[in-house]
């Protein structure tokens, strides 16, 4: 990972084209991002259900998982919030040395959410990398159904 000249993170190997970044494969990215977040084992993920004014950083978003969903901002889970166009999340972890915020914005499309409008989801860290990368993490789709084996 390394740093472009305005701070914002880079890919290695990506390249910059008229304003389009242009990387080596999508897998390639969702690989480096689990790489960058280092979530352990039985890390719980969740999810605030509704809408969060994300213009909150770290006081604003520490501050509802504290209060509005009432869990512990200390205990290395990760908390994701949305915004009201539904094409900005942010995540919210503490990572054992300090607290850690992550945006990401699509350029097409919206983040899938759930339709309740306060309280909390868990995922997996698998429906995590398809809400990240857009895909409905709600009804994954498998390729083949599974046969008899014998």
């Amino acid at each position: 990972m390394q740093f472009g000249g305005n701070g914002n993170q880079t890919a290695e190997g990506a390249s910059s084209h008229h304003g389009q970044c242009r990387s080596r494969s999508t897998a390639h990215r969702a690989g480096m991002f689990a790489r960058m977040i280092g979530l352990p084992a039985g890390t719980r993920i969740w999810i605030a259900a509704g809408v969060t004014d994300l213009r909150r950083g770290f006081t604003g978003l520490s501050g509802m998982v504290q209060t509005a969903l009432q869990e512990n901002l200390f205990s290395g889970h990760a908390f994701v919030f949305r915004g009201r166009r539904g094409d900005l999340i942010k995540m919210l972890w503490w990572d054992g040395d300090g607290l850690c915020l992550f945006a990401k914005r699509l350029e097409r499309g919206r983040f899938i959410w759930p339709q309740a409008t306060s309280g909390t989801v868990s995922l997996t860290p698998a429906q995590l990398s398809m809400l990240l990368e857009g895909i409905d993490w709600r009804r994954p789709v498998r390729t083949q159904t599974p046969q008899l084996a014998v």
